[in-house]
């Protein structure tokens, strides 16, 4: 018989009594009538004085044998309604100690459809004790994930203990700040839940190496493992995994100071047969962990390396020469000094395979490495740059003239060292015929020179999105879609604010027919005549943003009035001040397809007004 615990706290659930057993008497399965009220055994006796007995007196592990009889989960989860002790001892019993329980593998395989989630102050102890006993009737626990308060958590390892004992189809699990969790709860994890495939660690400073060491040698099927900010954890548990788990698929190790080259390299090497996705930020790792990578990370397709102080230019160089990540397709680079002009050619060169770069605060990238990537990564899709601030307009230019056909997708955020280009500057000889997707989020320097010359030899855009560029107008933003010849799908266009009606009008008369977002968030100068365009040219627009603009009434009329018919599913006004209660039936109008609709900082639309909507578009979410 397994070892007892009991929960703190043992008052009865229903107050009102006991249940009473006479000696003698036949014990059967007890179901409580309601709240207030027990039912009571009959007292039978023959030549004994009639004294009534506590079934409650008994020892824990008098109970313990009587519980684990009970024929099925349904009655095992009506005892456990009766006091946190019943609760606590029924959650101690695991799947074999119940009479006549069916093969434990079997079971295993057939059950794990549950999923459960707790969070904040509902994360207790109690709250596990309960999931393990009620879902053993209900197809079985196949993913919990449990998110706590910080060191006001009250999940502990008798938690995990519970969940253990009851849940052994458990696949997925997921522990978020819980300071009070340690290796013993793991252990239980390990030694009762061997189906175990993810594993995810966040702020758990009481597991250490055992526990992991623990997961390592009872978790053969263990293919994604997390472990972030858990201070307690070193190298060794790494070493554990990577010997133990040979099905090991995705690693993320974040912020750990006790994890360095000698569990990473180890992992990274040993895993080589398996590993196919690899995050690493903010660790104490140097160029030799990059080495080991790019040598052995034959099978690693998505790689994100962000925060390593430790990693210089010849740690990236050597990953890129290495030749070993002949399969990688997706590469993230965050806060890296180590990422030079060199490092991004070599990388580009080495990964023949590369679609999708991201960068950020990567300060030593400069447009000449910029245009090294565009030559040497032939299979490059997608690129975005996020405060690269070295980055100008000749390495954003220079990219696209020499990418390859595959690009489709170019994003450049918050790049101050991009200027507008100088009009007398010479124009490229050809056209990037692949790129669908332009986005430029808050480049301050970007204006209507740049739009201009890149609508020359852009021809095939479908998606922009200009957020935030106060130095665009409409002869920049008309410059870069006059030789446009794809229907535009997507046009974002939210923060520019010198960005008038004319503007809108020439986009919705070319590509109404396939329009089908338009984002003029904040831009002040659009009135109710781009919405009368829009009412009069889209026939597929389903996502509408003109908040913050100088729109009103009369507008929103006639998009409701629209011989189009649109099937606006959302729509924004939000800040729109001149919008009031006349736009009450226009919008119930409209709402016969909104899902979303935001009128938030409206003031002229009253409170009565609000509640109509409320009322008539139930199926609509309101933003107010």
């Amino acid at each position: 018989m397994s070892g007892l615990f009991r929960f703190s706290g043992d008052e009865d659930f229903f107050p009102g009594g006991s249940l009473y057993l006479s000696p003698g008497s036949q014990i059967d399965v007890y179901y409580p009538a309601h709240k207030r009220s027990r039912i009571a055994a009959p007292a039978i006796f023959s030549g004994f004085e009639q004294n009534q007995v506590s079934i409650d007196v008994l020892p824990d592990e008098c109970l313990f044998e009587i519980f684990r009889c009970l024929p099925s989960g349904q009655e095992r989860s009506a005892c456990a309604c009766v006091s946190k002790r019943w609760l606590g001892l029924l959650s101690n019993i695991r799947g074999e100690e119940v009479s006549g329980s069916e093969d434990k593998s079997q079971k295993v395989d057939d059950e794990g459809h549950l999923s459960r989630s707790l969070e904040g102050k509902k994360a207790t102890d109690l709250k596990l004790a309960a999931i393990s006993v009620g879902t053993a009737s209900h197809g079985g626990l196949g993913k919990l994930s449990i998110h706590g308060s910080d060191f006001s958590s009250k999940v502990t390892d008798v938690g995990l203990r519970a969940i253990a004992c009851g849940c052994p189809s458990l696949r997925v699990l997921s522990l978020w700040n819980l300071p009070s969790v340690g290796d013993s709860g793991l252990y239980e994890i390990a030694q009762s839940c061997p189906a175990l495939e993810k594993l995810d660690l966040s702020r758990c400073p009481g597991i250490t190496d055992k526990g992991l060491a623990a997961i390592a040698d009872n978790c053969p099927n263990l293919i994604d493992l997390t472990i972030d900010s858990c201070s307690g954890l070193g190298n060794e548990g790494l070493k554990a995994i990577a010997r133990c788990c040979t099905n090991l698929r995705s690693i993320s190790i974040r912020n750990c100071s006790q994890i360095g080259d000698q569990g990473v390299a180890f992992l990274l090497a040993q895993a080589a047969g398996s590993l196919n996705k690899v995050k690493l930020q903010m660790l104490n790792i140097t160029d030799l962990s990059l080495a080991v990578l790019g040598h052995y990370g034959t099978l690693v397709a998505d790689l994100v390396l962000s925060g390593l102080r430790g990693v210089s230019e010849k740690g990236f160089w050597v990953m890129g020469n290495g030749k070993g990540l002949k399969k990688l397709k997706s590469l993230s680079v965050m806060s890296c000094l180590g990422m030079t002009d060199g490092a991004l050619e070599a990388v580009g060169s080495g990964c023949p395979d590369l679609k999708q770069v991201y960068l950020s605060k990567c300060l030593l990238v400069s447009g000449k490495g910029l245009v090294s990537l565009a030559k040497s990564a032939l299979s490059l899709e997608s690129l975005k740059l996020e405060e690269c601030h070295r980055i100008n307009q000749f390495g954003f230019f220079g990219f696209l003239v020499n990418c390859g056909l595959k690009l489709k997708a170019f994003s450049v955020v918050n790049c101050l060292g991009i200027r507008d280009i100088n009009p007398g500057s010479p124009l490229p000889s050809t056209y990037c015929s692949s790129l669908r997707s332009l986005s430029i989020h808050c480049c301050p320097g970007f204006g209507d020179s740049s739009l201009t010359l890149l609508g020359k030899f852009c021809h095939q855009l479908q998606e922009v999105e200009l957020c935030g560029l106060s130095g665009v107008t409409d002869v920049g933003l008309l410059g870069l879609l006059q030789y446009n010849s794809a229907g535009l799908l997507k046009v974002n266009l939210s923060g520019c604010i010198n960005i008038t009606d004319n503007a809108v009008l020439t986009i919705v008369t070319r590509h109404g027919c396939t329009l089908e977002s338009l984002n003029l968030d904040t831009c002040k100068n659009i009135t109710d005549t781009s919405l009368i365009a829009v009412s009069k040219n889209c026939y597929s627009i389903n996502d509408l943003d003109v908040s913050n603009s100088r729109v009103s009434d009369v507008g929103i009329e006639a998009l409701a009035s629209s011989p189009n018919h649109l099937n606006l599913q959302i729509f924004s006004i939000g800040g729109c001040s001149a919008v009031t209660d006349k736009s009450l039936a226009s919008l119930q109008k409209l709402g016969h397809t909104l899902l979303g609709l935001s009128i938030r900082h409206c003031s002229k639309i009253s409170s009565s007004a609000i509640d109509a909507l409320l009322e008539q578009l139930w199926r609509c979410d309101i933003l107010y």
